[in-house]
């Protein structure tokens, strides 16, 4: 997606830790997400940074789709996967297959949400990618199961884009 030290991501680490923050607040006990590049390793990064500010209060798990998740990655994703794997308390394979087909990450999202109390997405529902399959479901299943869902759209990291712009140009001055 983006460079390591991309303010971009910085911005988005600081939108995940704003909203793990709360929920930890709100008394999480499991943060659990997947293992995609990106938002789903930051979520990881940024949970095990907020274990010195909330010891012993919630545990991290990431959930993969299937056996040898990654495998397919450029050596260098493959060790950013493998490093945010050891930062978890608990990590697994919905699948004990390796890919065969899309069932396995319908079988994915059904574990995730019938294991989960509440989902935080960022998602720009403007621009459509694969996050829509994972917004639509989410939706579907918050229609008829008790389940929150909180959408971190453009705007809101738009407005935290340019608090972080604010932020830099007083530390600046």
């Amino acid at each position: 997606m983006f460079g390591d030290k991309d303010p971009k991501e910085l911005v988005i680490k600081n939108v995940i830790e704003n909203n793990l923050k709360q929920a930890i607040e709100d008394g999480v006990d499991w943060i659990i997400t997947g293992g995609q590049m990106g938002v789903e390793q930051w979520t990881v990064e940024v949970a095990d940074q907020l274990k010195e500010e909330y010891p012993d209060e919630f545990q991290i798990s990431m959930m993969l789709p299937f056996k040898e998740f990654g495998n397919q990655w450029n050596e260098q994703n493959q060790m950013k996967l493998s490093q945010s794997i050891n930062k978890v308390d608990f990590s697994a394979s919905v699948s004990n297959d390796p890919y065969k087909s899309p069932m396995q990450l319908r079988a994915y999202q059904d574990f995730m949400l019938n294991h989960t109390d509440r989902a935080i997405l960022i998602y720009d529902v403007d621009n459509p990618g694969k996050t829509q399959y994972d917004y639509e479901q989410i939706k579907r299943f918050s229609e008829i199961h008790d389940y929150d869902y909180h959408l971190i759209d453009f705007d809101e990291l738009q407005e935290a884009a340019n608090e972080y712009q604010n932020n830099l140009n007083n530390f600046e001055e």
